[in-house]
C-alpha cells in the first residue's frame, strides 16, 4: 500500500498540500472551516480533484468566511449548484452552509472552533465521530479522521520517517501533547 509521503513529494498539487499543510497544527477557524469543507467534498472523489478545485472552492465560499457563508440564501446555494469550479453536490452544499452556522455557535460559547476541539482532545477517533455526527452535517468516519488528522488532532499523517513529521513534531501537534 502507497503511502502519502511516497505519492506526494514532487507532485504539483498533492506535494505542496503535502509539505506545508497536512498534519500541520490549525488554530485558526477559518482554515478549520475550510478544510471541514474541503475533506466534505473529497467524499468519494479523489483528493486531488479537491486540490485542483481548492481556488474555485475560495472564490465560490468567500474565502471560507464563516460568517458570510452562514448567511448564504437560496440564491447562494442555486449559485454554488451552478458553479462547474467546484463540486456541485447538494448535500454537500447544503453541509457547508449548515456548518458554517454550527462554527458560529461554537465560536459563541467556546471562543472558537479551534477551542472547542481543544477542548474535546484527546480523544479516540470513534468517540470523535460521534460528536462530530452530533455537531455537523455530513461527517462519517473517513471525514472525521482525515479532517483531524489533517489538522494535527490524531497521529498518521506522515511515515515517521517522513521530514515533514519531524517538522510536524518540533511544532507540537494536539496528538503529541496528550
Amino acid at each position: 500500500m502507497s503511502h502519502y509521503c511516497d505519492l506526494a513529494p514532487g507532485h504539483p498539487w498533492h506535494g505542496p498540500y503535502h509539505e506545508d499543510e497536512y498534519g500541520f497544527p490549525v488554530e485558526d477557524d477559518t482554515a478549520l472551516f475550510e478544510r471541514l469543507v474541503l475533506e466534505i467534498n473529497q467524499a468519494g472523489l479523489s483528493w486531488l480533484t479537491v486540490l485542483k478545485k481548492r481556488d474555485a472552492f475560495r472564490r465560490a465560499f468567500d474565502n471560507f468566511d464563516v460568517d458570510r457563508v452562514a448567511a448564504f440564501d437560496d440564491a447562494d446555494r442555486e449559485r454554488l449548484l451552478g458553479d462547474a469550479g467546484i463540486i456541485r453536490n447538494r448535500l454537500k452544499v447544503e453541509a457547508a452552509i449548515h456548518n458554517a452556522g454550527v462554527i458560529q455557535t461554537l465560536r459563541e460559547e467556546h471562543g472558537s472552533f479551534a477551542v472547542w476541539l481543544d477542548q474535546h482532545h484527546p480523544l479516540p477517533l470513534a468517540d470523535w465521530v460521534k460528536l462530530f455526527r452530533r455537531t455537523f452535517r455530513f461527517t462519517g468516519p473517513e471525514i472525521v479522521g482525515e479532517f483531524l488528522m489533517s489538522t494535527g488532532y490524531l497521529p498518521g499523517a506522515h511515515r515517521d520517517d517522513c521530514p515533514v513529521h519531524q517538522r510536524i513534531l518540533a511544532i507540537g501537534p494536539a496528538w503529541n501533547r496528550v
